[in-house]
């Protein structure tokens, strides 16, 4: 099964509190996640333990240019998240280069499956 993972700490309460719906990530990934598939959503640094918090299905899997994300992309990725201005500077810290509002992403809209 695949995972979703999220490296930073930040989302973990994000993740458990189910206020997290989407994960927008940097370039086109349409080869990595398709609408339907199962994943674990999980929590953990890159090559480290992670802890798998829920399993999920994507519900939908959009590519577009930063400049084009909507309001309710932009809070499924961060509810505290209101403009693109504020999501360039929290992309910029995650992926640790300049971004700019024509870049490419992936937004991923998943929901928990309950078992």
């Amino acid at each position: 099964m695949r995972a979703l993972n999220f490296y930073s700490s930040n989302y973990h309460s994000q993740l458990v509190c189910r206020r997290k719906i989407c994960t927008i990530r940097l370039g086109d990934k349409t080869n990595k996640y398709s609408e339907g598939d199962i994943v674990w959503v999980t929590v953990g640094k890159r090559f480290s333990q992670k802890k798998r918090i829920f399993t999920a299905a994507i519900d939908r899997v959009l590519v577009k240019p930063i400049s084009q994300l909507t309001l309710d992309d932009l809070q499924g990725e961060n509810p505290d998240l209101t403009s693109i201005d504020e999501l360039l500077v929290f992309l910029q810290s995650i992926y640790d280069k300049t971004l700019i509002s024509s870049d490419i992403v992936t937004v991923v809209y998943f929901s928990e499956i309950i078992e």
